[in-house]
């Protein structure tokens, strides 16, 4: 088993939201690369109001639980891999919040996207993310999954049947973030 934790970050809240099961084929693919541990992080599940801390995120003085539990769970990450739906061509606002409720759990480490939609496969929000992710200094790798019309993929049963081209980049991202993950670690550690 190896020593890199990846962190998943399911970001849709929504009610019937196809994010789910987007996420349940990317983890599974993860596990079976056998580069990471891999942990999930819905958002939906993390409950986090908005960002309700009264100090700076940079000074670590955290009050709310919530957010001790947020930060625990990120700080432990050697990579983060975001599965993003596009909301008129961003990131949406349960996602931006969570990012915004922490400052250095999110440096130097390694991220990337698997993004979901429409005719753009979300590489719109993917996008928006990138200038978030500069400020907090994670750093997005180029490879990542982007899967257009992404109900074409929903199967009767509820999950996901991943195309070659979705494996394979699945494949790709996640043998560039765990060659990435070990070399930023003592940044991390400074």
């Amino acid at each position: 088993m190896s020593e890199l934790n990846l962190l998943v970050v399911v970001a849709s809240t929504r009610p019937g939201r196809i994010g789910l099961p987007v996420s349940q084929w990317f983890v599974e693919a993860a596990k079976e690369h056998g580069g990471f541990q891999v942990t999930v992080a819905d958002l939906a599940e993390e409950n986090l109001p908005f960002l309700d801390e009264p100090h700076h995120p940079r000074l670590r003085n955290y009050l709310h639980d919530h957010t001790k539990r947020w930060s625990e769970k990120v700080a432990a990450a050697d990579a983060i891999v975001f599965v993003i739906p596009e909301y008129n061509y961003a990131i949406g606002a349960a996602l931006k919040n969570a990012l915004d409720y922490l400052h250095h759990e999110w440096n130097y480490k390694p991220a990337s996207v698997v993004s979901y939609g429409g005719v753009a496969a979300g590489t719109r929000s993917a996008m928006s993310l990138h200038d978030v992710a500069y400020a907090l200094k994670l750093f997005m790798v180029s490879e990542s999954v982007n899967i257009p019309f992404v109900r074409n993929f929903l199967g009767d049963d509820g999950q996901i049947h991943a195309n070659d081209v979705m494996t394979t980049a699945a494949k790709a991202m996640l043998d560039e973030l765990q060659k990435v993950a070990p070399a930023l670690k003592p940044l991390r550690q400074q």
